[in-house]
């Protein structure tokens, strides 16, 4: 089959396109086949071309670190989790997450995140007792990996000066269920930073790899200011 990668030597340096081909079973995860492209002895593109080998994030391989989400066929995605049988076309195209800065090739630098939720101080306090009754929204909140693909489809989401999206509604509202004395400052936070941002576009529901919940996290912190 053959694979169109958004390439980018470098933060400075201008992207450009290349197309590999590659004998790809359609049992195999993306990020399987781009160990299988890197993983021969010398890399050619699709054209006989000597490439440099592909630039990526991986970890877990288990969808359980967020660390390969890239935008697949035009959908954010994690490279672990999607299967090559369930891609339609001809051509496979991979490129970096758009909403964050090129490192290199398919890898972005997504400190963003953890700067904003530094910014609005989303941090658990004095500990209170659990109801038996939230446990179920804590672990679905809890399973959020980070990996930044509600933010590439979100149509509120820029740069993250001000908006900080889904993945910190769900944070909040994580961290307010478990503090005693947090629960008014991230309802705070929580207004500035997301509410007085969110259309409700909900786009961010359907891409989420851990199928998070995020209206229950919205409607827990909507009621807390009540």
């Amino acid at each position: 089959m053959l694979v169109k990668i958004k390439r980018q030597k470098d933060a400075e340096s201008a992207p450009y396109w290349q197309t590999f081909s590659v004998d790809a079973d359609p049992d195999m995860t993306v990020s399987a086949l781009l160990d299988r492209l890197n993983y021969t002895d010398d890399l050619y593109d699709a054209e006989g071309v000597a490439a440099p080998r592909i630039r990526w994030e991986c970890s877990c391989s288990q969808k359980m670190c967020g660390a390969c989400a890239m935008v697949i066929n035009g959908i954010p995605k994690l490279a672990c989790a999607a299967f090559l049988r369930d891609e339609k076309g001809d051509v496979l195209t991979l490129e970096p997450l758009s909403k964050f800065p090129v490192v290199a090739d398919l890898i972005v630098d997504r400190s963003i995140i953890s700067e904003n939720l530094q910014k609005a101080q989303a941090y658990l306090g004095t500990y209170r007792p659990l109801r038996k009754k939230d446990f179920e929204q804590m672990y679905a909140a809890a399973k959020c990996l980070k990996c930044g693909l509600c933010l590439e489809v979100c149509p509120n989401y820029s740069k993250g000066e001000h908006f900080f999206g889904a993945l910190f509604a769900n944070e909040a509202a994580l961290l307010a269920l478990q503090s005693k004395d947090r629960a008014k400052p991230l309802r705070e936070a929580y207004d500035k930073h997301f509410a007085a941002g969110c259309s409700k576009a909900l786009s961010c529901v359907g891409v989420c790899p851990m199928e998070i919940d995020t209206l229950a996290s919205m409607a827990r912190m909507n009621r807390s200011g009540k």
